[in-house]
C-alpha cells in the first residue's frame, strides 16, 4: 500500500506552493484552526508538522538500514541535550528553508517571527549540553546508526533574570505548549528502582518510577540519514493510592506522582543540600538505567549471546553524571546469565568515558551511605569493580580506587569501567594523563585518547551568520556545510581588498542587527561602529568573568582620566547563567550588573565604553550574539578549561580571540597563526608554579597600580553606593585567596586589550585577520570529531 509519506514531492522538487498547501493542512486538520482565526503559535506548529513530515521518511529508511546491515550503534548518553530551536535548523538541512520562508510569507506570515516563536528546549546549561547536540547533528549527517539519550526536563535548566542587578531563578516553561518536533513512545518504558534491600544478587527496590520514552528525530545535513535523539520523562508506577486518597490523605496519595515529576521537572537542583544530592543522584540513575535497559532490549531483539554486546553495540558516556552506567550495566547482564568477571568485561568494553574537567570537585562524588540508601545493589557492585581492578593491578597505589573516605568517586568508576577515556583537546587530553588520572593512566597506559571537540557548522554559520554564509559560497561555491576544510579557499582572497570590504560589510549588518536586539531587550544604545567584545559561558571563577569586568573598570578609570584619548570604542557584552547554590558566581554576576549601571550612566565614557548583559542566554541567544562579535573572550585560567567550543563558534564566525594558552584556544591559535590571535597570561605550568608561591596575589597588586586602584574603588563602594561594603568579600578574595590567578594575569591581560586596540584602529586589517579566522576554521568541525570517534573509540562506520 502506498503511504502519504511515500507520495511526498522529493525535497529537491518542493515547491513553495506545495509546502504551502502542507502547511494549511496541518493548520486545519492537525491543530483544528483556519487561516482567519490561526495564531502565531497555530502557524509554527503547522510549519513544524509540516518538515517533521519530512523527516520521518529518511528516519525510517535510516532505522530500516542500520537493521538490514546488522550495524554497530552509537549510544550517546548525557544529562544534557542543548539543542535550541529546532524549526530553522530542520528546514536548512532538509535543505528547503527557502522554500519554507516563501511559503509562510504566501500566507501572510514573518517567516523570522515565527522562528523566534519557538521556544529552546530548555535541556542543557552550557558546552557540555551543546557539544552534544552538535554530535548528534554530525553522527546523522555522517550517516552513523545512534541515538542520543536524555532526560526530558519539564522545567530544564532555569529562566534567568535580574532584580537589582542579581540572578534570580524561575522555572523554564518550554513544555507549556506542545513539542512540536517529538513523538511520544508510551510502549518504550522501564521500571527504574531506588532503595529497598539486597539479598546476594537480588534487589527489590524500595520505590520506583516508569520511566517512559519521548523521540525526536535528528536530520543530518542534505536529510539523508535522521537518528533518534530519545528523551526520558518520569511517570508513576501507579498515579496515587485510592485508600489514601479516599481518606483524604491527599498529599500522601500523589506521592508516587511527586517523585516521578520530581525527577525529571529540572535539570541540576541545588546539591548543596542532602535532598538536592538525593534527587540528582536519582536523576542519573534514571537516565542511565532506562538507556541501558533500552539498549538491550534492542539488541536482544537481534541476538541472543550477550558477550556479543561490545560487536554491536559502543556507548559513550558523556562527562561522569551517566558514570553509574558500569555498575547498572553489569547487573542488567548479571541479570542475563553472565558471572560479575564476565559481565564487567563485557561492559568494560562497551563502555566509553569523556572527561571533560580538571576541577577535582566537577569529578562527581556521593557519600557511600547515600549510594548504599538509594542504589543498595550498585554500591556492592561498585565495591566490587573496586576490589577486582586493586587485585588485577598490585602496583596500584594505596591512595588510588573508587571507594575512599567513605566516599565514592565517579572519575575513577567512569575510568576503570571504559574501554577508551577521551579529552576534549590536546592540551586536556596530555593534562589528564598528568592529573586526575596520573596513576590510573600509568596503569593503563592506552587507555587515554584525545578527540579535540568540534561545532556543527551547520547550525553555527549557515543558520546563525545568513549574511557571512552567503558571502562564503559566492567566494568559494556550495558544499562546505559538510566539508568545513573546504573554507581554506578563502584564503587566496584575503588579499583582495573587495573580498575583505564585503566582509566587514556583512559583519556590520550583524551588529545592527544586535543593536536593535540589546536596546529592546536592555534599554541600552549601542553604537554598530564600535568593537563589540563578547564573552559567553557559564559563570564560573575559573572562567574569569571576574578579570574581564575588573580590566573593564580600569579601562573605563582611564577613559574618565581621559576622555579625549586615542580610545577604541568598545561594548562589552556578557552572557552566562550561575548555578543556583553558587554564591561567588552570583556576586560576580552582580557586580558586572552594577558595574554596567555605572559605566553606562557616565556622560564622560558612555559614547567610548558601553557594559551590556542581557539575562537568560541561551542557544538562541547565541546564535545573535556570535555573529555579531568582534572580539572573543576566551581567558580562562590556562590548565583548567577542557576544551571550548563557545571559542571555535567565534572563531568560525570572525571573531579574533583574546586568550589563554588553555582547552582548545592552543589549536585554534595553531590553525590561525600566532598573529591572528591576541595571546596573554601564563601557561599552565607557569600557573601551578604561580599558586605555589607565597602571597602570589599580593605581589601582583603591589605590581600592578592599575588593579591596585580598581580594587580600592570597589572597596570604597564605587559601583554599590547604597551598600558600600558590598564588595569587600570580592576584594578580600582577589587579595589573599585567587586561586584562579584574576591579579597574576591582570597586566598581561589589560597590556593585550590595548594591542587588541591597535589593530582594530585598522579596520581593513581587522576584517582580514577575522577572515583568516574564518578561513582556518575547517578543523573545528564536529563531522572531524566524530570521524575520530568512530576510528579511535568506538570501531562503528557510518552506514551511508
Amino acid at each position: 500500500m502506498t503511504t502519504e509519506m511515500e507520495n511526498q514531492m522529493p525535497l529537491d522538487t518542493l515547491t513553495p506552493e506545495a509546502l504551502r498547501d502542507d502547511v494549511l493542512r496541518h493548520l486545519t486538520f492537525t491543530l483544528g484552526k483556519d487561516a482567519e482565526h490561526a495564531s502565531l503559535y497555530d502557524w509554527r506548529m503547522a510549519l513544524s508538522r509540516s518538515l517533521r513530515d519530512r523527516i520521518v521518511g529518511p528516519w525510517f529508511a535510516s532505522t530500516r538500514k542500520a537493521y538490514a546491515a546488522d550495524a554497530k550503534r552509537v549510544y550517546y548518553l548525557s544529562l544534557e541535550f542543548l539543542i535550541g530551536r529546532m524549526l530553522e535548523d530542520a528546514a536548512i538541512n532538509l535543505g528547503i528553508r527557502d522554500q519554507a520562508q516563501a511559503a509562510m510569507e504566501s500566507l501572510g506570515v514573518d517567516f523570522r517571527a515565527l522562528v523566534e516563536d519557538e521556544p529552546d528546549a530548555a535541556l542543557g546549561n552550557g558546552g557540555l549540553g551543546r557539544l552534544a547536540a552538535c554530535f548528534m547533528d554530525s553522527l546523522a549527517t555522517l550517516g552513523v546508526p545512534a541515538y542520543g539519550h536524555g532526560i526530558r526536563y519539564e522545567h530544564g535548566l532555569f529562566r534567568q533574570r535580574f532584580e537589582m542587578g542579581q540572578q534570580v531563578e524561575t522555572p523554564e516553561d518550554w513544555l507549556t505548549q506542545e513539542h512540536a518536533w517529538e513523538f511520544e513512545r508510551p510502549e518504550a518504558a522501564y521500571e527504574i528502582g531506588f532503595k529497598g534491600e539486597v539479598d546476594g544478587d537480588k534487589w527489590v527496590p524500595g520505590e520506583s518510577v516508569v520511566a517512559s520514552a519521548y523521540d525526536m528525530p535528528i536530520v543530518g545535513w542534505g536529510g539523508q540519514w535522521a537518528n533518534t535523539l530519545r528523551l526520558w520523562g518520569a511517570k508513576p508506577t501507579t498515579l496515587f493510592d485510592l485508600e489514601r486518597f479516599n481518606r483524604g490523605d491527599y498529599a500522601a496519595a500523589a506521592e508516587p506522582e511527586a517523585l516521578a515529576r520530581t525527577i525529571s521537572r529540572v535539570l541540576y537542583p541545588d546539591d548543596t543540600n542532602y535532598a538536592g544530592k538525593e534527587l540528582r543522584l536519582k536523576q542519573e540513575f534514571f537516565l542511565t538505567s532506562a538507556a541501558l535497559q533500552d539498549i538491550l532490549r534492542r539488541y536482544f531483539d537481534a541476538h541472543s549471546n550477550p558477550r556479543d554486546l561490545p560487536k554491536h553495540v559502543a556507548i559513550q558516556l558523556n562527562d561522569t553524571h551517566p558514570a553509574i552506567a558500569g555498575p547498572e550495566l553489569i547487573r542488567l547482564l548479571m541479570d542475563k546469565g553472565l558471572e560479575f568477571a564476565e559481565a564487567a568485561d563485557t561492559a568494560q568494553a562497551t563502555l566509553n568515558y569523556t572527561n571533560h574537567t580538571l576541577l577535582p570537585e566537577a569529578l562527581e562524588s556521593w557519600s557511600t551511605w547515600l549510594m548504599g540508601n538509594i542504589l543498595p545493589r550498585h554500591m556492592g557492585l561498585i565495591e566490587r569493580i573496586d576490589e577486582r581492578h586493586r587485585r588485577a593491578n598490585p602496583k596500584r597505589p594505596t591512595d588510588v580506587g573508587i571507594v575512599k573516605d567513605h566516599m565514592v568517586h565517579m572519575g575513577p568508576l567512569a575510568f576503570i569501567m571504559a574501554g577508551k577515556v577521551n579529552g576534549v583537546s590536546a592540551l586536556h587530553t596530555e593534562l589528564v594523563k598528568k592529573t586526575v588520572f596520573a596513576d590510573l593512566h600509568k596503569l593503563h597506559p592506552d587507555r587515554i585518547v584525545n578527540q579535540t571537540n568540534g561545532i556543527t557548522p551547520r547550525r553555527w554559520l549557515k543558520l546563525a551568520n545568513p549574511a557571512l554564509s552567503t558571502l562564503i559560497t559566492e567566494t568559494i561555491g556550495a558544499g562546505w556545510e559538510a566539508d568545513l576544510e573546504r573554507l581554506e579557499g578563502l584564503e587566496p582572497h584575503l588579499e583582495d581588498a573587495g573580498f575583505v570590504e564585503r566582509f566587514g560589510t556583512a559583519k556590520r549588518a550583524n551588529k545592527e542587527t544586535l543593536s536593535g536586539w540589546i536596546a529592546e531587550t536592555c534599554g541600552v544604545s549601542v553604537d554598530p561602529a564600535a568593537m563589540f567584545d563578547v564573552q559567553i559561558k557559564r559563570i564560573h571563577e575559573y572562567k574569569r568573568q571576574l578579570l574581564n569586568i575588573l580590566e573593564t573598570v580600569s579601562l573605563w578609570q582611564q577613559i574618565h582620566d581621559d576622555p579625549n584619548g586615542d580610545w577604541a570604542p568598545r561594548v562589552k557584552i556578557f552572557g552566562g547563567k550561575s548555578a543556583p547554590g553558587y554564591a561567588v558566581a552570583k556576586e560576580i554576576i552582580h557586580f558586572i550588573n552594577d558595574v554596567a549601571e555605572t559605566i553606562n550612566d557616565d556622560p564622560k565614557t558612555r559614547d567610548l565604553l558601553k557594559v551590556v548583559y542581557p539575562p537568560n542566554y541561551n542557544v538562541s541567544m547565541a546564535e545573535k550574539l556570535i555573529p555579531a562579535a568582534d572580539l572573543s573572550e576566551q581567558i580562562s585560567t590556562a590548565g583548567k578549561e577542557a576544551s571550548g567550543t563557545g571559542n571555535m563558534k567565534f572563531q568560525l564566525n570572525g571573531a579574533p580571540t583574546i586568550g589563554t594558552l588553555d582547552g582548545a584556544n592552543v589549536e585554534i591559535r595553531e590553525q590561525v597563526g600566532a598573529e591572528n590571535f591576541f595571546l596573554f597570561g601564563m601557561t599552565a605550568d607557569e600557573s601551578a608554579a604561580r599558586r605555589r608561591l607565597p602571597d602570589h596575589a599580593k605581589l601582583a597588586i603591589d605590581a600592578s597600580p592599575h588593579l591596585k586602584s580598581v580594587l580600592q574603588l570597589i572597596a570604597e563602594g564605587r559601583f554599590s553606593p547604597d551598600d558600600p561594603a558590598r564588595y569587600h568579600g570580592l576584594v578580600e578574595r582577589v587579595w589573599h585567596h585567587d586561586y584562579f590567578l584574576v591579579a597574576s594575569d591582570f597586566d598581561s591581560y589589560a597590556e593585550t586589550q590595548r594591542k587588541v586596540d591597535a589593530v582594530w584602529s585598522d579596520r581593513a586589517a581587522w576584517h582580514r585577520m577575522a577572515a583568516r579566522n574564518t578561513a582556518r576554521a575547517g578543523f573545528f568541525s564536529s563531522d572531524r570529531t566524530i570521524r575520530g570517534y568512530l576510528n579511535d573509540i568506538w570501531s562503528a562506520k557510518p552506514a551511508l
